[in-house]
């Protein structure tokens, strides 16, 4: 397991700081940010640099810029909503290279304390290739690193892993010290009963996540469009559900070793098509033809609850049926209000899962949502991930 020097281990006073950042959010129309909850995510840690005298000099990526400048993703308003958020300036440096002229004076003309935010470091094509010349152009600003972005902890480019060869002491921020606490506990040393939670409409995408959670889990309860290829793996008929016949198979090898670990939905909420309001019913076992799942049915309800009621541990990862759409987002919500109530140590992996317990208002209930998608899962597959492991260790 990852045992990495964090923020407080290291002696920051009147150094300059380079902090990877997640601000990878979505603008509005307007160039608004939509969702500033990966801003407030990033506080606890720059307050802290802040507060002990550090030079905080911080970057991030946003979107797809495909290795050149693109206005629509300057991080010019994320500048804009720290300064309001820590009460202090926060010096935008709009450098289309990054590290240009803007970049340098700034950092340049910085007192203890200060905070300057770099231009969007995918603007170079270097970022994502790990190239070493713009790892050294970064790591020329600082005396040290902070990595804070678990969004990207699972991609080795220059901003996480190539800086992090370069500037030492690499130190993990309070996000990222998070994310291993919780993330890395529950899989590697639960208290037990650990009990997984996946949904999410496709196997394919979760082979990994199901094969290494089966060797440590106590149960695994599968919802969402992910059952349906295994109730066809069971001989039942799946309408016209969201199915991967090509993991058929593979569904049946899961079934056949998992035993009695491995929990599945009994009934299925029905309709003939995908649409809020068309007209559905539940069936027990089998779905007609002409007819898909979109939720999980209440029978199957009861039953997850009861497998999580004397749960320690759970960790959940995809919802439970198409919850975008409320009159299908039963099961997801009552599976996150028991989630609530549980005395247990509650993680949710991140995206839609993250998405669905904050729509149901309970996020505030969960022990820790995971800031990272795509991290979280490769977390949870039992891989490396690159911007972790380059840290330094303790």
């Amino acid at each position: 397991m990852y045992n990495k020097l964090t923020v407080e281990d290291v002696d920051v006073k009147g150094k300059k700081v380079l902090v990877r950042c997640d601000f990878n959010m979505q603008l509005d129309a307007d160039g608004n940010i939509t969702d500033e909850n990966r801003i407030v995510g990033a506080l606890p840690t720059i307050k802290y640099l802040m507060d002990n005298g550090a030079k905080v000099i911080l970057c991030s990526h946003m979107g797809k810029p495909k290795g050149e400048p693109k206005p629509e993703l300057s991080l010019a308003p994320v500048a804009k909503s720290l300064t309001e958020k820590l009460g202090k300036t926060v010096v935008f440096a709009a450098d289309d290279n990054v590290v240009g002229d803007n970049a340098k004076a700034a950092v340049a003309a910085m007192n203890d304390g200060d905070v300057v935010l770099l231009e969007n470091t995918r603007y170079r094509k270097e970022e994502t290739k790990n190239e070493e010349a713009f790892s050294k152009e970064l790591a020329s600003l600082a005396d040290l690193f902070v990595n804070d972005a678990f969004g990207t902890a699972h991609r080795a480019h220059c901003s996480n892993v190539g800086v992090s060869s370069i500037l030492k002491p690499a130190a993990a921020g309070y996000l990222i010290e998070k994310e291993i606490n919780f993330l890395g506990n529950a899989v590697n040393t639960p208290v037990r009963p650990l009990v997984a939670i996946l949904g999410g409409s496709k196997v394919s995408s979760k082979i990994s996540v199901i094969e290494n959670l089966l060797k440590k889990v106590d149960k695994l309860i599968i919802g969402g469009g992910m059952a349906y290829t295994f109730m066809a793996a069971q001989g039942k008929t799946t309408g016209t559900s969201l199915l991967e016949p090509d993991y058929i198979d593979y569904a049946k090898k899961m079934l056949d070793e998992a035993g009695d670990k491995l929990v599945l939905p009994v009934d299925t909420v029905i309709t003939e098509k995908f649409d809020n309001d068309a007209p559905s019913k539940v069936v027990e076992g089998a779905i007609p033809e002409g007819w898909m799942g979109l939720d999980i049915g209440p029978k199957s309800i009861e039953l997850f609850k009861g497998v999580l009621a004397d749960a320690k541990t759970v960790v959940w990862n995809g919802p439970m049926g198409v919850f975008e759409m409320p009159n299908f987002a039963k099961g997801t919500n009552e599976i996150a209000a028991m989630l609530a109530e549980l005395d247990a140590t509650t993680i949710i992996g991140g995206g839609d899962s993250g998405a669905a317990v904050n729509q149901a208002g309970l996020g505030d209930k969960m022990s820790h949502i995971s800031t990272g998608g795509g991290a979280s899962m490769e977390f949870l597959e039992g891989k490396e991930l690159p911007g972790i492991a380059a840290l330094t260790d303790k």
